[in-house]
């Protein structure tokens, strides 16, 4: 079969609601974490103070009003362009219940949240799978002209493809939602590729994540970019007071000036990271492995023998990472790698290799 081809897919298939937490859970909590693609050693000890100190005004309603000024400014946008949310998560839940559309098509392999919401909104989804043969990435020809909504991550989960903003604009058209999620963007040096701020796409709705770069996930917060009149049909659909004042405290501090700075040196840090990984991943290739190339997002996505088995005996030896075969599109034989310091993907290098050696 062309994997180019739309997939009318119903619910059974691979697991869309497991994530990389449920492998650091519990009994992996002790882990060498791997598999979450949050970075490491946030939030920084300046941003945990402009949370703690938003807890004396817990007592009133939260007001969103300075965090979402602050977002506009951060993107050149008015503010009626901007819709904070409880996380990237909550934006697709929106998308999915306050969108009037016929035919959703999701491109993957990528995060899987946002077909799980359309699903649960009753919507059926159709599914673009790109091919590992053309190292994932985009073909706009692919995807079928009747989409009227279509969602596409950059760079996207887990395959860590950044695809050429010119070739996504490619899929916009009138009548046509184009959701780019750009959770990881920040994490790319320069944002080369990004396209939030931009307003001369039709149909935009670009998603972004303050959780992954600054160590945010437990306290829910994100934004939507989009046309005003998309804003509005979102806003409508979000319960009173969806975003908590600390975490509003803390999305005006992520789009400060000093916090760009050092998000911008991160993601600079975080690309030689990758680069140490990518290269000492290069010693496994006669066992079979091989990462998808370029990687330029903080994980890489590897295709192995016996996948399944090598992850579990990293468990056991005090590594945690995120299987593949819960993205569409990928199977078993998948893993995705989170990227860390050159201490920690030394330490999880010399380990892989215990664990490839091992007996199938």
């Amino acid at each position: 079969m062309d994997t180019h081809t739309p997939m009318h897919t119903e619910a059974a298939g691979p697991d869309l609601r497991h994530h990389g937490d449920a492998e650091v859970r519990d009994g992996g909590s002790a882990l060498v974490d791997l598999a979450v693609n949050v970075r490491a050693d946030t939030p920084p000890a300046w941003l945990r103070e402009r949370v703690a100190a938003s807890l004396g005004s817990l007592a009133a309603y939260p007001d969103g009003r300075a965090a979402r000024a602050a977002v506009a400014a951060r993107h050149g946008l008015p503010v009626e362009r901007v819709l904070l949310t409880a996380g990237a998560a909550e934006a697709f839940v929106l998308l999915a219940r306050a969108l009037k559309v016929r035919r959703p098509v999701v491109v993957h392999p990528q995060f899987t949240e946002p077909e799980a919401a359309l699903r649960d909104a009753g919507h059926t989804v159709d599914r673009v799978l790109l091919r590992e043969a053309d190292g994932f990435r985009l073909d706009p020809a692919a995807v079928p002209e009747d989409a009227d909504l279509v969602v596409i991550g950059n760079p996207t989960n887990p395959t860590s493809v950044l695809h050429p903003a010119a070739t996504i604009t490619e899929l916009a058209r009138p009548g046509r939602t184009l959701v780019v999620d750009e959770a990881f963007m920040d994490a790319v040096p320069g944002e080369r590729e990004a396209l939030a701020g931009r307003t001369d796409v039709p149909g935009l709705v670009v998603l972004r994540s303050l959780t992954k770069t600054w160590g945010l996930a437990g306290l829910r917060i994100g934004y939507v970019l989009a046309a005003p009149e998309t804003i509005i049909d979102l806003e409508r659909a979000q319960p009173l007071w969806p975003v908590s004042t600390p975490a509003l405290a803390a999305a005006e501090a992520c789009v400060a000036p000093r916090a760009l700075a050092e998000a911008a040196h991160a993601a600079h840090r975080i690309a030689a990271d990758r680069g140490h990984l990518v290269a000492g991943l290069a010693q496994f290739a006669d066992a079979g492995l091989r990462a998808v190339a370029p990687a330029e997002g903080p994980f890489v996505l590897v295709r192995l023998p016996h996948a399944g088995a090598v992850r579990h005996r990293l468990r056991g030896l005090g590594y945690a990472v995120r299987r593949g075969d819960t993205f569409p599109g990928l199977g078993e034989e998948w893993l995705r790698l989170a990227v860390r310091d050159r201490t920690t993907t030394d330490g999880f290098l010399r380990t892989l290799g215990r664990a490839v050696a091992e007996p199938a």
